[in-house]
């Protein structure tokens, strides 16, 4: 059985998930693994096509390669409906992008209708009626991070690492940390990570501004980087106004240290998962309050988190069996 992934040949960006689960694939009995390019899609031999942001597919920097894009697009769907391959996708986000164009939007609705099988990386994630799933949770980092030496946590230190976006929340998580000043003492903020607008990076560096106890790198991380940070910190916090699927969660869980999130259903369900005291939960907007309190609360709690049902061996067997329930599926359209 031969898989052809929709992510190319991993570089230093990749998404380390889709890296990891292409190495548990390549591990699993029976499994070929192909990694994405036009070509390979549009005249390689393959069994079944895993889609994973099927919106990368359609878009593009200019008019001229998303119009190129678009094309190549419909004739791999087109190829993939005539030999019935089967599409199956895993649901990273539970809604499309922002800014989709009409013609955009048309061809996921055909990569929609085409898709025989969704994974889902939790229980949570809502999927229209009717649909075909298995729900695969999202692997654990520890193997990924085991090359790099962790630090010596430093007592009163928050952490927050990954890409910096409006909808994540770090402006709120610099202005709550500057409210505990004067209520707890010997506290300290590390933040890094990218913004994605030199705007919002002048906003949280002016937020920042005058409080020595916050210290900023505001750029991409290496892998080195993130587990400096997070394995010096006492609590990592990661306080998304939005939450469904968090590889920053798991990042920092893997690292073992606990996590200070929003309180919603998958986060419960983690915490439930991973062990009392690894994940805190703070409702609403972040304060000062629920950041000391989760330090507080985060003093007592196992050595490591339970992250047994993240294995990446498992994921691949279980990948696999949903790609072979796609495929006899669509020989018996």
């Amino acid at each position: 059985m031969t898989v052809l992934q929709s992510f190319p040949i991993p570089r230093p960006t990749t998404n380390p998930y889709l890296i990891m689960l292409g190495e548990a694939l390549r591990r699993t009995p029976g499994v070929t693994v192909l990694n994405f390019s036009w070509k390979t899609a549009l005249f390689g031999r393959y069994d079944v096509y895993h889609s994973h942001w099927p919106e990368i597919l359609v878009g593009g920097r200019t008019p001229l390669r998303r119009l190129t894009r678009q094309a190549l697009a419909l004739m791999i769907l087109i190829r993939l409906r005539l030999t019935r391959r089967p599409i199956v996708r895993t649901v990273h986000n539970v809604e499309r992008p922002d800014g989709l164009t009409a013609r955009e939007s048309a061809l996921l609705d055909v990569i929609d209708r085409q898709t025989t099988m969704r994974i889902r990386l939790n229980s949570t994630t809502r999927l229209p009626d009717g649909e075909r799933f298995k729900t695969i949770p999202h692997g654990h980092y520890r193997d990924w991070f085991a090359r790099y030496e962790p630090q010596e946590m430093q007592d009163g230190q928050i952490g927050y690492v990954g890409l910096i976006r409006r909808y994540k929340g770090v402006e709120g998580l610099v202005s709550a940390f500057r409210e505990t000043e004067g209520r707890r003492e010997g506290l300290t903020l590390r933040l890094g990570g990218n913004p994605s607008t030199s705007q919002l990076a002048a906003s949280v560096a002016s937020l920042a501004d005058g409080d020595r106890r916050i210290e900023l790198h505001l750029a991409y991380l290496s892998d080195a980087e993130l587990v400096e940070i997070v394995t010096s910190s006492e609590l990592v916090v990661l306080p998304y106004r939005f939450m469904h699927n968090s590889g920053g969660a798991l990042a920092a869980l893997s690292l073992n240290r606990p996590v200070l999130v929003p309180d919603n259903e998958v986060n419960r369900k983690l915490s439930d998962e991973v062990g009392s005291g690894w994940v805190h939960l703070f409702d609403g907007e972040l304060t000062a309050e629920s950041i000391i309190t989760a330090l507080d609360a985060a003093a007592v709690r196992a050595d490591r988190p339970d992250l047994s049902a993240r294995d990446w061996d498992r994921a691949g067997i279980e990948h696999a069996d949903v790609y072979r329930a796609a495929i006899d599926a669509g020989h018996r359209r």
